[in-house]
Parts: C-alpha cells; structure tokens; sequence
C-alpha cells in the first residue's frame, strides 16, 4: 500500500499529465475518445481540492447555475 499522501499523489499526477500533454508522440496521436486530457486534468485538480477538505461545489466553475 502507497503511504504518500493522497495531494503528493495527485500532484505528481498532474505533473506526469503535463509530460504527456507535451510529449511529441502523444501531439501526433489523432483518436475520437469521450475523455480528454482536460477533463483528467479537471479530475485531478477536483481531487486534489477534495483531499484539503474543500467544498468544490460552492466554487464558482463548479456551480450549474
């Protein structure tokens, strides 16, 4: 079992996100998919504000309204 906290976890993450995202073989990749790199990186910064005891939901971009 991983003994680092859960923010360490997600931070790396993010990182390794932002490495893909840049990386010239992922930028030459073409594929139809109903997930995006955007909405793993919303994932992770929605954990992340999950795992600080945050509400996300009162947060502007989080609202339906």
């Amino acid at each position: 079992m991983n003994t680092q906290p859960l923010s360490e976890l997600v931070e790396q993450s993010q990182q390794l996100l932002a490495q893909i995202r840049q990386h010239p073989q992922f930028k030459i990749l073409r594929f139809d998919c109903d997930v995006t790199v955007g909405d793993v990186s919303q994932f992770f910064n929605t954990l992340q504000y999950s795992s600080t005891g945050l509400d996300v939901s009162s947060l502007e971009s989080f609202n339906n309204e």
